[in-house]
């Protein structure tokens, strides 16, 4: 039996912080003397009324005991309605954005997506741009919970690979959820601080280099600028904004454990080793292909190659230059990179490496039996054997995760897009990458343009994308409602 109150109590509590973290932007709008502030505080207002009066109505839920149909139910419940909540501000601002738009930038905001309908941001009241940055760097950490303490949990695309030692084989997950959000959580903020202190040093101003930050670790990727970080026009934030960006695509389950001394996490890890396997050899293509078809120098082409690459691949919305122009090769390459992601366990989107070495080596293991039927082979990943029902689980991922992306594409061209486009924004939408290719969704353009009809749609890609697409899926289930 579904308990109901006790997915409204935690909903209830996670709407009450979202209304309670709508005054920081709130006194950014009032100290710089912008009207916007009154957009907070009704929102505000409207958010924990909602927020309060769920958790005073549910207060007596037990939440010890979450059965694995709760989680999946409070898993795309929450997000849903915390994006309902976090659009409000933009639909009341003086962006006048209509609530199409205001729920696109919330939905893109929150799962670190970085696309944006916004434009003329160096003009956007500031604390809206806050409000942006705030909601991309709830996100990243919501999703590094999620990956680490849930979705390993409720066994979603292979996850249960990830399951710590911690793992409570009772089906009681909040303590280990607490457990995993403090650790996390510390590192995270320390990560921020970090990187904002740096940009800071290296001439971004106060207010820019704490949003960036906050965009960097998070993979997010929205900037305070149309021109995203080619507005700066400086080697040292690059260097710095792509260091943390990588950090934010790591598994933080290594980084607890390097703050734990335990320095053999990154030895041992084949996940951490292919995703920078992956990036040196993208870059190193990239650097080629610009100095023979650009005739570029190797420090200009190695500078532009290894920001925008590891932007692309950690599924971060940054660009230091429209690299739509530098050619249909290339940019095929980096179009079919753009879904692989990060690793699981950080804040980037995608299918995530470890699917794709888990495929490969199930793959691998199939032909040997075929050429040896009654061979004994053990499939193993990271030292361990896989189980039979995690690569049938990432086949499985493979497959609805193509058959997504086929659906979000067509959709987009009966709008009326173009073939790249269409498959461009397709792809930047469900591996939560952000900018696509082509003039409309490209790193020089934005999807404001876009009919209602396909930021819906896009809108609903961003958050099956961001939730591993099963644990949307589930739902529709009839098995999954049956006691």
């Amino acid at each position: 039996m579904i308990r109901v109150r006790v997915i409204l109590l935690i909903i209830g509590y996670f709407v009450s912080i979202l209304g309670i973290t709508m005054n920081i932007p709130l006194i950014v709008d009032y100290v710089n003397n912008n009207q916007d502030w009154e957009a907070f505080l009704v929102s505000e207002f409207f958010t924990l009324f909602i927020g309060v009066s769920l958790a005073i109505t549910c207060r007596e839920s037990d939440l010890k005991d979450i059965s694995i149909r709760e989680a999946f139910i409070l898993t795309t419940c929450s997000w849903i309605t915390l994006v309902f909540f976090a659009s409000l501000p933009f639909f009341y601002s003086d962006l006048n954005l209509g609530y199409v738009d205001a729920f696109f930038e919330a939905m893109s905001s929150l799962t670190t997506t970085g696309a944006t309908i916004i434009t003329n941001l160096d003009n956007a009241p500031p604390g809206i741009l806050v409000w942006r940055a705030f909601l991309e760097w709830v996100g990243g950490i919501g999703i590094i919970v999620m990956a680490i303490a849930i979705l390993p949990f409720l066994r979603v695309g292979g996850m249960q690979l990830f399951k710590t030692e911690s793992s409570d084989k009772s089906h009681k997950i909040m303590p280990r959820v607490k457990q995993l959000a403090a650790a996390i959580g510390a590192i995270y903020v320390l990560f921020t601080v970090i990187c904002a202190t740096a940009l800071y040093f290296a001439g971004m101003g106060m207010f820019d280099a704490i949003l960036h930050a906050m965009t960097s670790v998070s993979t997010g990727g929205f900037s305070t600028h149309d021109l995203s970080i080619a507005y700066f026009n400086d080697y040292t934030i690059e260097l710095i904004i792509m260091f943390f960006i990588i950090l934010g695509a790591i598994p933080f389950p290594i980084h607890i454990k390097l703050f734990q001394g335990k320095w053999k996490a990154i030895q041992n890890d084949q996940q951490l080793y292919f995703f920078f396997l992956v990036l040196l050899i993208l870059i190193a293509i990239t650097v080629i292909w610009l100095m023979s078809s650009f005739a570029m120098s190797f420090d200009h082409a190695f500078r532009i190659a290894s920001f925008n690459v590891v932007a692309i691949i950690t599924t971060t919305g940054y660009a230091s230059t429209d690299y739509s122009l530098w050619g249909e090769s290339i940019l095929t390459l980096l179009f079919l990179v753009s879904v692989i992601g990060g690793c699981t366990g950080s804040t980037s989107g995608g299918i995530k490496i470890f699917r794709f070495q888990v495929l490969y080596v199930t793959a691998k293991y199939q032909i040997f039996r075929l050429i040896q039927p009654h061979g004994v082979y053990k499939v193993q990943y990271n030292g361990e054997t896989i189980p039979d029902s995690v690569g049938s689980a990432v086949m499985a991922f493979f497959l609805i995760f193509c058959f997504c992306f086929f659906i979000i594409a067509i959709l987009l061209s009966f709008t009326g897009l173009d073939f790249i486009t269409s498959l461009s924004a397709a792809a930047a939408t469900i591996a939560n990458l952000g900018p696509g290719l082509g003039n409309i969704v490209g790193p020089a353009g934005n999807y404001h343009s876009l009919t209602d009809f396909a930021k819906w749609v896009i809108s609903a890609g961003m958050l099956i994308g961001r939730l591993e697409i099963f644990t949307i899926f589930v739902l529709f289930s009839a098995a999954f409602w049956r006691d």
